[in-house]
């Protein structure tokens, strides 16, 4: 619905004061995807193109030098420039999250929305994206929106969570909702958190059927 695809069931949706539009600018996008094919040959450079208009049919509404130019910024903006030519089915999973990162930028969005960025990455590459996500954002001033899986390298770094499990919803800073007693309770099953000697924060499931807290 934020991305204008569907309508809402009921009621109202504004984003930045509108009914919100497909190939908003304002808003970039990140999919969950499951890894590109080893054989896509679009080089990294023209797949980040892509996001100046790349969803509209027919002529490209810019000249392609501004397209390329804007590109070329949005790739550097992501410390992508070094693999920025290569073809991106051939780039490891963390290259191809930068260049992602870089189509959904490209438009200089207000509003970013993510859906489980780091799903298909290593340990090493999720604290890297989620530092570099972090970083992009406060150079940028956007509000960045995800939805994650495994919320424990994001809790580091978010500032308001919405957890959805069981019909029950709970919304709040971390530290309000992301408690063992408020878990257990949104997830009707045994839920810990528990902190390390450095003061991270981990949430943890007791019981082996007790389903993956998703923020």
């Amino acid at each position: 619905m934020i991305l204008g695809l569907l309508p809402p069931a009921g009621g109202r949706l504004e984003v930045f004061g509108r009914t919100p539009r497909r190939g908003d600018p304002t808003i970039g996008y990140i999919p969950q995807r499951p890894g590109f094919d080893p054989e896509l040959s679009i080089r990294g450079r023209d797949f980040v193109g892509l996001g100046v208009d790349g969803w509209q049919w027919g002529v490209r509404l810019v000249g392609r030098a501004e397209a390329m130019a804007a590109a070329d910024a949005s790739i550097d903006s992501v410390g992508a420039r070094e693999y920025a030519n290569q073809p991106l089915g051939r780039l490891s999973g963390g290259e191809q999250q930068r260049l992602l990162l870089a189509q959904a930028l490209v438009g200089s969005p207000r509003l970013l929305l993510m859906d489980e960025p780091l799903s298909h990455l290593d340990i090493r590459n999720q604290r890297t994206i989620v530092q570099l996500i972090r970083e992009v954002a406060r150079r940028r001033g956007l509000t960045v929106l995800l939805i994650g899986h495994d919320v424990n390298p994001l809790l580091p770094h978010v500032d308001h969570v919405l957890y959805v499990a069981a019909g029950k919803i709970a919304m709040g800073t971390p530290d309000e909702i992301i408690t063992t007693e408020r878990l257990s309770e949104i997830y009707s099953a045994p839920v810990e958190v528990i902190q390390d000697s450095h003061g991270r924060v981990f949430v943890v499931g007791l019981e082996e059927e007790t389903s993956h807290p998703h923020a």
